[in-house]
């Protein structure tokens, strides 16, 4: 069997309606994995787990609506992907928000913790309901998606690159605490990917064409490359790697 075979694994990926929580659930199941689609809106949950269903087989995905800042909700995604699948082998937390752009002395309170709220506590939650099943059974992998926003600073999204810092250094304690346990805690920090968090850029020429300037790749990643990425750490392949984030940026912080 090939190290990155994901046969038997059940994952819940957050944010997977679109954008790279979408493509990574569509990588997972061309992996082997049975997959559960989640996101705020229960009819795009349901699309989705249908095109997946449609392509792997019935019973590949299921679909559960959640709010990340609603932590009874989370705690039905959990329930309800451990009824349909009976267990959760893998949780990538990749749904995040930023609801401010601009410095960071004019960001309102209420943006400011809705911003940690939704990036950081949100995936604590998550984390916290899912671990000890993954430790009691002595296997699992927890992926977060940070940014490499958390890897610098920003005069823009300062609050944003904040959050993504400190979903890392939850990876470090997290890993820390779970590793006897064989349960590994990683982060990914894309750079700048083609999704609506950044489509005000990519679909401007000039912009896109002066960001690209400053990318060694000279290009504009895609969800699928962020995916890759999700499917090893959720692998046999990344066994031995924990605490980690892992850099998919097309050189832009080189």
């Amino acid at each position: 069997m090939s190290q990155f075979d994901l046969t038997g694994k059940v994952a819940i990926i957050t944010g997977s309606t679109r954008g790279i929580g979408k493509a990574s659930a569509w990588e997972m199941a061309e992996h082997g994995a049975k997959v559960v689609i989640s996101s705020r809106k229960q009819d795009r949950c349901d699309e989705v787990a249908s095109e997946i269903n449609g392509k792997f087989g019935e019973g590949t995905a299921i679909a559960v609506a959640a709010n990340i800042s609603d932590k009874a909700a989370l705690q039905q995604l959990v329930d309800e992907t451990r009824r349909a699948f009976g267990r959760i082998d893998v949780l990538v937390c990749n749904a995040a928000s930023n609801p401010y752009y601009g410095p960071q002395g004019d960001i309102s309170d209420e943006q400011f913790r809705k911003i940690l709220d939704n990036n950081i506590v949100s995936n604590h939650w998550l984390i916290a309901m899912v671990a000890p099943e993954m430790r009691a059974r002595g296997d699992g992998s927890i992926i977060i998606i940070s940014s490499i926003g958390g890897l610098r600073g920003s005069p823009i999204i300062g609050a944003y690159c904040i959050s993504k810092a400190a979903d890392m250094q939850l990876a470090r304690n997290l890993a820390i605490e779970f590793g006897p346990d064989n349960v590994r805690v990683n982060c990914i920090a894309p750079g700048l990917i083609k999704t609506d968090f950044a489509r005000a850029l990519w679909e401007d020429p000039e912009r896109i064409k002066a960001a690209n300037e400053r990318v060694p790749l000279r290009r504009i990643g895609e969800s699928e490359e962020i995916a890759g990425g999700v499917v090893f750490l959720a692998s046999k392949a990344a066994s031995f790697m924990t605490g980690q984030t892992i850099v998919i940026d097309g050189g832009t912080t080189i």
